[in-house]
């Protein structure tokens, strides 16, 4: 054999040698490999909690490598805190209630949505009238669940929260105000408390505003029912336009002594003779008097009259 011959033998041996051992090693690797996967495997089934860690640490990595691509955080269940609704979804006359008010105040008509339907939820229960709640939303916020007037009343309903903070405590504390929801609720609460009070709407009204002791409410009742009258007549099917101005209701008279008429017939004649009586007793000047007015009245209106007195 020539030396060229010994040295290519040589090579041919020692790459064999080579490749043997490297298929010794992998196989070995691979028994090692599937040897460890089924012992991590068999301790994530007998422990649990190493499992949940892993998976944590596993969603952790993940996320950051997200925020990290797109430069803000993530948060998928971010919707189910959104205060909105599908007004689609709603029964036919709240969807009317909900859309109205969305165009007259200019607020997107899925929250709008959720607060319309949580109204007729907590009237049903409270047997107040759907519409009068949303009034009063309407006339204190305007439905913006983060307004704040200058003597502290807060979110949608204007509750004074460091007046009723108690009522807060079901629902985590006084930060509650500024969940639309809950400030509904609590609203709600505040206005019953407040009619039984005051033994009527108006009244309570006067209660809620916080004019109970002053000598009117600024109008604010008067606000709240017009409001409410249009509403109702939206839920009714009405078309009633957003820009709208219902007259405000004409105030109870007070029930006065009734006037006593005369029976008799007065007659052309008398009226004069009654009428010169009266200014020669009185100044030139001096304004007509009821009576006066009265004793000019026609002698058939007087007839009319006397007829329709008992």
């Amino acid at each position: 054999m020539t030396a060229y011959g010994s040295v290519l033998a040589g090579v041919r041996t020692f790459t064999s040698d080579v490749v043997d051992g490297f298929m010794e090693v992998t196989h070995s690797s691979f028994a090692l490999v599937g040897l460890a996967v089924a012992f991590a495997g068999i301790t994530l089934v007998a422990r649990p909690d190493l499992r949940d860690m892993g998976e944590a640490h596993l969603r952790m990595l993940l996320v950051d490598r997200h925020i990290a691509a797109i430069g803000s955080p993530i948060e998928p269940g971010a919707v189910d805190r959104a205060t909105a609704f599908n007004p689609k979804d709603l029964p036919r006359e709240q969807a009317k209630v909900a859309y109205w008010l969305s165009k007259k105040y200019r607020v997107a008509p899925e929250p709008i949505a959720a607060l319309v339907s949580e109204a007729y939820t907590i009237g049903g229960r409270t047997k107040l009238d759907p519409t009068l709640i949303l009034a009063i939303m309407a006339i204190e916020s305007s439905f913006n669940p983060f307004a704040q007037s200058s003597v502290g009343a807060q979110g949608l309903m204007q509750v004074m929260t460091r007046v009723h903070n108690d009522k807060y405590d079901d629902f985590g504390g006084n930060f509650a105000a500024f969940d639309p929801v809950t400030n509904l609720r609590v609203g709600v609460k505040v206005l019953q408390e407040c009619i039984a009070r005051a033994g009527s709407l108006e009244g309570g009204l006067r209660y809620y505003v916080g004019a109970a002791n002053l000598p009117d409410d600024g109008g604010y009742s008067t606000k709240v029912l017009a409001e409410h009258f249009r509403l109702r007549q939206v839920a009714n099917g009405q078309n009633v336009p957003t820009n709208s101005v219902t007259p405000p209701p004409k105030p109870t008279p007070i029930p006065t002594a009734p006037q006593v008429l005369s029976t008799k017939v007065t007659t052309p004649a008398a009226a004069i003779a009654t009428k010169a009586a009266a200014s020669a007793a009185s100044p030139a000047t001096a304004p007509a008097t009821p009576a006066t007015a009265e004793s000019e009245t026609p002698a058939g209106a007087s007839e009319k009259v006397a007829m329709l007195t008992p």
